[in-house]
């Protein structure tokens, strides 16, 4: 099978992965002397790399955040928020209770920080998570059929 033939197979599979390292692996693979065997597990390494890589991608982009922020980039010094329960949080020891995550406070007090930071890493970690101001997300409750309870101010 010619060169050509083999890409036009791994595209076929939908093995982008091994597709776009299969020069390099079969190139430096030959230069080192390596075993058939070998070259094949480079590309099988190759695929489950992109792979991994596109599903971080694709629920990051689920995920909607406004900014990805990092949680080193917090100031925590002179502010009432629990570092603790943050880091707790960000580590996502929360998801194996299957509980969601609402962050109250005051305009300018980090809630869209830390949530975009939490959010962030917990899907890098292989979770899904979703990111949702209180007004979108009061808007998707009332189109979903929910109404708010008598004495509960919704912005509009």
């Amino acid at each position: 099978m010619q060169r050509h033939e083999m890409m036009a197979a791994l595209t076929g599979l939908g093995l982008k992965g091994m597709a776009g390292a299969f020069d390099e692996a079969v190139t430096t693979g030959l230069q080192r002397k390596r075993t058939t065997m070998e070259i094949l597990a480079d590309l099988l390494r190759a695929e489950t790399t992109h792979r991994h890589a596109a599903s971080i991608r694709y629920r990051m982009a689920a995920a909607r955040l406004p900014a990805v922020k990092d949680l080193d980039a917090f100031v925590f010094d002179d502010t009432p928020i629990n570092e603790g329960l943050v880091r707790s949080l960000h580590s996502g020891a929360f998801l194996a209770n299957r509980r969601n995550i609402v962050l109250v406070g005051g305009t300018g007090t980090g809630k869209t920080h830390l949530a975009t930071a939490i959010i962030a890493n917990v899907v890098r970690a292989g979770a899904r998570g979703r990111y949702f101001n209180t007004v979108d997300l009061v808007n998707r409750l009332e189109v979903m059929g929910w109404t708010p309870p008598d004495g509960i101010y919704v912005p509009e």
